[in-house]
């Protein structure tokens, strides 16, 4: 199955147990991605995490029977998975706006967010540079964390808070330096290593994934203090952005490959993890492209 079918089905598992206390793993065992990666397909195409749509249909379905019915608000918490009618209460008045006392008075506005279907995006007014690129299997060293499936929104943070504790300087020099018999550091003279960074690398549990940034492993690297990670042969599906603005384009690329290149390119989205790399040209230009394994579909 291609991934818009894919992406479909889950929607209508969602709409047929929206009753049920729904987890990501459930949701993703109608498709043949694993919670991870359906989680960060999701993510990319919808623009919010899998949770907080499943959250707004329910209290999207939540205020259209307090319109109709004389159900009770606690009867709707308990319905709905929530686990006091306070706790509803407070979801509730963040989406609408309005409490489920009020909701339930003729003629007030409520928010509705009706089911979502995934169709291919056509659009043609910006160009999406892509190629294909085989790679045998290496190894990155780098600074890792463990986020949540709900925290990949988080991920730039985490950038800012290395750069200001200093471990992405540590890094970067450990990346550009040569390690002799002698002990002592002589910088590189054959270019400057760059700092990139990948995601998924391992299969943790359906609730989390690492991200780590990272430089490519060399025989003369020190990864003393590092976490190191194997990165296996893959094909990779390769979208640059040409502006050079860095550090804003990786979102962009990442929802514009899953949204409108992989749903006709006639590939899948393979296990294994995506990357994000980082260029400089000598003119001080910044170019930021996404790697994403791929399979022929057959």
């Amino acid at each position: 199955m291609d991934i818009l079918t894919q992406l479909n089905l889950a929607m209508e598992y969602i709409e047929t147990h929206i009753d049920d206390e729904l987890a990501l793993a459930d949701v993703s065992g109608v498709t043949t991605y694993s919670p991870y990666h359906f989680g960060r397909l999701f993510y990319y195409i919808a623009d919010m995490p899998l949770s907080e749509y499943i959250r707004k249909r329910k209290l999207s379905l939540a205020a259209m029977k307090l319109q109709s019915s004389n159900i009770r608000v606690i009867d709707l918490a308990m319905l709905y998975g929530y686990d006091s009618a306070d706790s509803f209460t407070r979801a509730f008045t963040k989406q609408h706006g309005v409490t489920p006392s009020v909701a339930r008075r003729p003629g007030v506005n409520l928010v509705i967010f009706p089911p979502l279907t995934f169709q291919i995006k056509i659009k043609g007014v910006q160009a999406l540079n892509w190629r294909i690129e085989e790679s045998e299997a290496f190894e990155v060293f780098g600074i890792e964390r463990i986020f949540s499936n709900e925290e990949t929104g988080k991920v730039p943070e985490f950038w800012v808070e290395c750069q200001e504790n200093g471990e992405y300087e540590r890094l970067f020099d450990t990346a550009n330096k040569v390690y002799y018999p002698d002990g002592h550091k002589y910088p590189k003279d054959d270019g400057r290593s760059v700092i990139n960074a990948v995601c998924g690398y391992l299969e943790l549990d359906e609730k989390t994934f690492p991200y780590m940034i990272c430089a490519v492993r060399k025989p003369d690297s020190n990864t003393d203090g590092f976490k190191v990670a194997q990165i296996p042969k893959a094909t990779w599906a390769v979208f640059r952005s040409e502006k050079t603005t860095i550090g804003t384009e990786i979102p962009k690329l990442f929802n514009r490959a899953y949204s409108e290149w992989l749903p006709s390119s006639g590939y899948d989205k393979a296990i294994g993890p995506d990357m994000e790399l980082y260029y400089a040209d000598p003119w001080g230009n910044h170019f930021e492209e996404v790697w994403i394994p791929i399979t022929k579909i057959n």
